[in-house]
């Protein structure tokens, strides 16, 4: 099982970290034009929440607090860890069982440090669930989620089994949406809070698996670089 080198930290800063940096930039922006000159938006936002929310039964109720809580903090956290302890385990790969540590990393300080400058108000409908103390812009639970369950449906196409492969990408990309919809229904966020923490998580894991694949193909050609140079050696 090969180690983390400085080459690997060096291209995680270049090709995530400093994308994520632009990212952050850019979903500050946006907030602060949705909470400044086009803050009109949110009341018109509003009407969404408002449909859901005169449209809630008991059982919606409950369904949606199960989904809601696939974007809990600790609940992405612990799957993140449980899920990167068995790639591990299966793989060898340091790198490729990291992708998922890394994307949640990032997606959450982006969310973190975001939600420090922009503090937005959330829908003004009854709440099913806590407000954390964080701005309801943009949504820290689908971000973490879709982070999360992407980079899975990306690191599920090595699965050599075709249904298994299939099956498991059309959960792990259908559960972000489950938690769109529960965060919305729920009274928790509008709905550009979560349509800017999905795409969030989206580009932290696309910068995240991309930084993975870089790695592996400069060390795969490495590797044959060596072999190469044996075989010259005792020919």
């Amino acid at each position: 099982m090969a180690r983390i080198s400085r080459q690997d930290l060096t291209q995680l800063v270049t090709r995530a970290v400093a994308p994520g940096v632009v990212v952050w930039a850019a979903i500050v922006g946006f907030g602060l034009l949705i909470t400044g000159p086009l803050t009109g938006l949110s009341k018109s936002e509003e009407s969404v929440n408002k449909t859901l929310a005169s449209d809630r039964t008991p059982t919606w109720n409950t369904i949606t607090m199960f989904w809601s809580h696939i974007g809990n903090t600790e609940y992405v956290i612990a799957v993140c860890i449980l899920v990167s302890l068995i790639l591990l385990w299966r793989t060898k790969d340091l790198l490729f069982s990291l992708v998922p540590v890394i994307a949640i990393s990032l997606q959450a300080t982006i969310f973190v440090l975001a939600t420090l400058v922009i503090g937005r108000p959330r829908p003004k409908v009854s709440h099913l669930d806590p407000a954390p103390p964080t701005s309801s812009y943009p949504s820290g639970h689908v971000g973490a989620s879709t982070a999360l369950y992407l980079t899975f449906a990306l690191l599920a196409q090595r699965i050599e089994r075709t249904w298994l492969r299939v099956l498991t990408t059309v959960v792990c990309l259908l559960l972000p949406l489950l938690v769109t919809y529960a965060r919305l229904y729920r009274g928790m966020h509008h709905v550009t809070d979560v349509s800017v923490g999905m795409l969030n998580g989206i580009v932290c894991a696309l910068l995240a698996y991309a930084w993975y694949r870089h790695r592996a193909r400069e060390r795969d050609g490495a590797g044959a670089r060596v072999r190469d140079a044996a075989r010259s050696v005792t020919s």
